[in-house]
């Protein structure tokens, strides 16, 4: 209180002007202070009549706008949208009060602290008690007049008395229950510090100053309980005065200071990473778990019922039926295909053991293979679009191209509608790891590999088909429901035509218009018509229909049979709506033909995934109950069907084989293709003979017709088919040079000795080929150039038995590859030289064992028993190498024979 009264004198002081005085007063005070002259005894001789110089002062009004938490506080634009109304109720308030002669002067608002400065004159000698006065009258005032303004309607606010300077200012310094205070000048104690600021509310602690840098000042910490007496405080004493015990005085600086530090989590996650990564992981893992999974399981479903391809609208199919297609000729509508019965018999019976795999409950994988070329993706295609059935397509091959992980995974997720998809999180989880590693000794685990994303990926696609298969099952009830309430309608408007014609059908709104009582002119009275009543049919038409009485007994019998059927078929009905309702899933190109780990890694996983969709048994991913789907995988090969036999080995699998066709469906096929182009051709014995050469390959015979319709000849499009199959054959096996025939998994021997027998051939045997050199009992060569398609490898009871032709116009292309005597010749040079060496190798070594021997033969100790075995050991030697020695000299002469022949260029 001393300290305040201090301040109220000093401010007193500081702000009253001198008033001027008269000589004679001057003159009377000299006297009174020098002479000690004794004062007059009277009042009325000296008065002195002071007039007072109006002064100036601030108030602070809190809580008439909101206070501005942070840059996002949309609350303070509530405020500002009031702001005159606020002002003005404020304005009316404070001008009915004329204590001291009190005068409003200006309004400040100072709306991010939520209060308003207000400036005001009055008159007083004693400007202390005067403030003081102001502030109370001006307080009741307020009170008793309903408080002070508000923002939001609940009059809270208060008035203060500002003490110090007011400091309007507009950076981006956002309100605090924490007070910073600072000291220009001696430390201020805690206990005055307290008493000065414990009138605007409750505080819960004030944190002594701590050490500073030079230069820099020191300050308090006090924490208010509220953000009103923290902005009251704040804008009351910033810049006051404060007497010390030494002379000089201090000066209070204010601030707000956030109760959280800028860098304290920052600082916190360094500082504890075995706490925080953790934490963050599992919430992560959480977030995506409970937000993404659900989308991507909708995307799914969306991808399966064609939710987001606008073709299937029902505006753009209204739209192309009425525009495009008004314009536009089908040649395949206008004209029916020739039907014959003979045409592929081969495909026929594939197809309909496809029909009867998807027209039953799956409990097992169909697997179709067949030869690339032999129409496996058109049949599935056309009957998947005579069923109307949902299909998923998943093309390996496709995915096998992708350059990457992130890439594959990214296909992977396209192909099946998975979506929001992150791969690129998987690059920066393994940084992660790497960067956990260093940090806490371990890794975090947020890596994965592949075969875990492609997992992850297809479970979600597990339970979206799952829901689809679900919806697609009610959509289907719906349809079948609303078809039998279009029956009984259809049944109820027939039995009331035939009520009507029989005449024992009366209309209600007949009664409602003329009466329904006997004395109605129109009524037909109350009784109700009944069979009696029918209308008599005429005796003559009794007599000309005598069999309507008869038939009318068998109608009934004839619907009651029916209503039998209807109740029998109904539960056939219901099972062929849950198959129809499932999806299907075609896994395409499901061969292990390149890629290289990440193909196999990725054929794995689809076995597995595929295996748990027939039994449906994905645990968690999938609920329990029946298959969910069919699943169709489709490979060129069917040793691929290994890999599925293993993932699934509880259940057989449903292998359907595509074959090529035989020489009279072959031709079928091409006469009806080109019937239906509108070419009708009666082929020549010749021409038969060269559509032989393509056998029943599809591929080849759709190549053949194409030609045929360009105008060649069939002659010409066989021949062109048969030269363009050499190109590719001296590609694929060969390689274009000797640095690309290192990177085949066969050597150029390997695939010339097969040509070579081959085009002399149908087919060859496999051991006898296996046994003899190049292979010396190597599978794995003759195992890829069968997955390359070169070869065809024929088996007997489960095991290899012959090799054949990878296409069936493979035997004319090895022929005419054979045929070419500079090709010829120098595959047969390299070939012979490859024998040679071999040769020369079995010579060497006969050479050194017989020196050997030699020394063996001169150390014997007994003539007749060690000289007869080594003896016979150098017969079989000198045999063998002579043998070798005849051969090597036959393949150079051959070779040297064959270098004549490039040297003359062939010819």
């Amino acid at each position: 209180m001393a300290s305040n009264m201090m301040l109220r004198t000093l401010a007193a002081s500081s702000s009253r002007r001198l008033v001027p005085r008269s000589a004679a007063v001057v003159a009377r005070h000299h006297r009174h202070y020098t002479d000690n002259a004794v004062a007059p005894s009277s009042t009325e001789e000296v008065k002195e009549e002071v007039k007072l110089e109006p002064q100036e002062s601030w108030l602070w009004v809190d809580s008439v706008f909101p206070v501005k938490l942070g840059r996002l506080d949309v609350r303070s634009y509530i405020g500002i949208a009031r702001e005159d109304t606020l002002l003005q109720r404020l304005r009316t308030l404070l001008s009915n009060v004329n204590t001291h002669g009190f005068e409003l002067v200006s309004l400040e608002p100072h709306i991010k602290d939520g209060g308003v400065f207000v400036k005001f004159r009055y008159n007083a000698s004693d400007t202390g008690n005067a403030l003081e006065t102001i502030l109370e009258n001006l307080r009741k005032h307020i009170h008793s007049h309903g408080g002070v303004p508000n923002w939001c309607g609940f009059p809270s606010g208060e008035v203060w008395l500002v003490k110090g300077s007011p400091w309007r200012e507009d950076m981006a310094r956002y309100v605090s229950p924490v007070l910073r205070v600072a000291f220009d000048g001696p430390d201020v104690p805690e206990e005055s510090l307290y008493r000065l600021l414990r009138p605007y509310g409750k505080i819960h602690d004030i944190t002594p100053p701590s050490p500073v840098p030079a230069g820099t000042l020191r300050s308090a910490l006090v924490n208010f309980r509220s953000l009103r007496a923290a902005t009251s405080a704040r804008n009351t004493i910033h810049a006051l005065k404060i007497p010390t015990s030494s002379s000089a005085a201090t000066t209070l600086r204010t601030s707000y200071s956030q109760p959280i530090a800028a860098h304290a989590v920052r600082d916190y996650i360094a500082n504890h990473p075995r706490v925080f990564l953790p934490i963050l992981f599992f919430l992560v893992g959480t977030v995506t778990y409970a937000i993404f999974d659900p989308i991507r399981v909708f995307m799914v479903e969306g991808k399966m019922n064609d939710w987001f391809d606008y073709k299937e609208f029902t505006i753009y199919k209204w739209l192309r039926a009425n525009t495009i297609d008004r314009f536009t000729f089908n040649a395949a509508d206008a004209e029916p295909s020739l039907v014959k019965g003979g045409v592929w018999k081969e495909r026929l019976e594939a197809e309909e053991a496809l029909r009867k795999y998807l027209a039953d409950l799956p409990s097992t994988i169909a697997f179709v293979h067949g030869p690339q070329g032999s129409g496996k993706t058109r049949m599935l295609s056309t009957l998947l679009k005579e069923s109307g059935r949902k299909a998923m397509v998943i093309d390996v091959g496709e995915l096998s191209k992708a350059s990457s992980e992130m890439a594959l995974v990214s296909g992977l997720a396209n192909q099946t509608g998975y979506w929001p998809v992150f791969s690129f999180l998987n690059s920066l989880n393994n940084m992660i790891d790497l960067a956990s590693v260093g940090i806490i000794g371990q890794k975090a685990g947020l890596s994965s590999s592949l075969p875990e994303q492609l997992k992850q990926i297809l479970d979600v696609v597990g339970r979206g088909l799952a829901r689809s298969n679900a919806s697609q099952k009610a959509l289907r009830e719906r349809r079948a429901k609303q078809a039998e309430q279009e029956v009984i309608k259809k049944k109820e408007a027939e039995a009331l035509r035939e009520r009507i014609e029989k005449g024992l059908w009366h209309d209600g709104r007949i009664d409602a218009i003329c009466g329904n009582g006997i004395m109605s002119e129109l009524g037909m009275g109350v009784e109700r018509f009944t069979e009696a009543d029918a209308d008599v049919m005429p005796h003559a038409e009794v007599q000309a229909n005598p069999d309507a009485e008869e038939g009318m007994s068998e109608k009934i019998a004839e619907d009651e049979r029916k209503a039998k059927e209807a109740k029998q078929n109904q539960q056939h009905s219901e099972d062929m709506q849950t198959v129809e309702a499932m999806p299907v899933i075609v896994i395409k190109n499901f061969e292990s033909k390149g890629g290289g780990q990440r193909k196999e890694e990725l054929l794995d996983v689809l076995a597995q995934w595929a295996a748990s969709l027939a039994e449906n048994q994905a645990g968690d991913s999938i609920p329990c109950g029946p298959a969910i789907a069919h699943i169709l995988v489709v490979s060129d090969n069917r040793e691929n069907v290994k890999r599925l036999a293993k993932a699934l080995p509880s259940k057989p699998l449903n292998q359907i084989s595509l074959s090529d066709a035989d020489n009279a469906s072959a031709l079928s096929f091409v006469e009806q293709k080109l019937h239906d182009s509108g070419m009708d051709v009666k082929f020549s014995q010749a021409q038969l003979s060269y559509i032989a050469r393509l056998g029943g390959r599809a591929s080849d015979l759709e190549s053949l017709v194409h030609k045929v319709r360009s105008g060649m000849t069939v002659e010409e499009a066989v021949d062109d088919i048969v030269t363009r199959g050499v190109s590719e054959l001296r590609k694929n096996a060969f390689g274009d040079d000797i640095e690309d025939a290192k990177s085949l998994p066969w050597t150029r021997e390997q695939a010339w000795i097969l040509m070579k027998q081959l085009s002399k051939q149908p087919e060859i045997s496999y051991h006898e080929v296996l046994a003899d050199y190049p292979f010396k009992g190597d599978e794995t060569p003759l195992r890829h150039m069968e997955h390359a398609e070169l070869i065809t490898i024929g088996t007997h009871n489960g095991r290899p038995s012959t090799i054949k032709p990878g296409k069936p116009v493979y035997k004319f292309v090895f022929e005419r590859l054979v045929g070419d005597s500079v090709f010829k010749a120098t595959q047969d040079i390299a070939f012979n030289e490859k024998v040679i060496a071999s040769a020369e190798v079995i010579v060497k070594a006969c050479e050194d064992e017989l020196l050997v021997l030699k020394d063996v033969d001169a150390g014997t100790a007994s003539w007749w028993g060690s000289q007869r075995a080594v003896e016979m050991r150098e017969h079989y030697l000198l045999k063998k190498m002579r043998a070798a020695e005849q051969k090597i000299e036959s393949l150079e002469k051959e070779n040297a024979r064959l270098k004549k022949t490039l040297s003359k260029g062939g010819r």
